[in-house]
């Protein structure tokens, strides 16, 4: 059997943490709500990026769309190496830096 006072802690701290918890839970649903209304108004009122066109991607400009790039660590290279491309991964094409990859400034 659990001790009187012992108890009477356990659930307290049950108490408060399940309170802390419950309020952590609501306060990240309503700011998530929130979000995701200001960012639907915001869409809806701004312009398509000019830079994407409003695709939210454009060509890689490092491999410009090769997905390698040529790369030789020394100075004067003797050999050069082929390298997936560092910027886009080998996508061939990068997010808009100028938009974020969302289409709209």
């Amino acid at each position: 059997m659990i001790p009187k006072p012992l108890r009477a802690l356990g659930t307290g701290a049950a108490l408060i943490l399940g309170g802390v918890f419950t309020l952590n839970l609501i306060s990240s649903a309503t700011v998530g709500a929130l979000r995701a209304a200001s960012e639907a108004k915001r869409k809806r009122l701004a312009v398509p990026c000019r830079v994407c066109r409003g695709k939210g991607f454009y060509i890689c400009k490092l491999c410009k769309g090769n997905a390698t790039i040529e790369w030789s660590p020394l100075y004067d290279p003797v050999a050069i190496n082929p390298c997936l491309c560092p910027t886009c991964d080998g996508n061939r094409v990068q997010r808009c830096l100028n938009c974020l990859g969302k289409g709209y400034d």
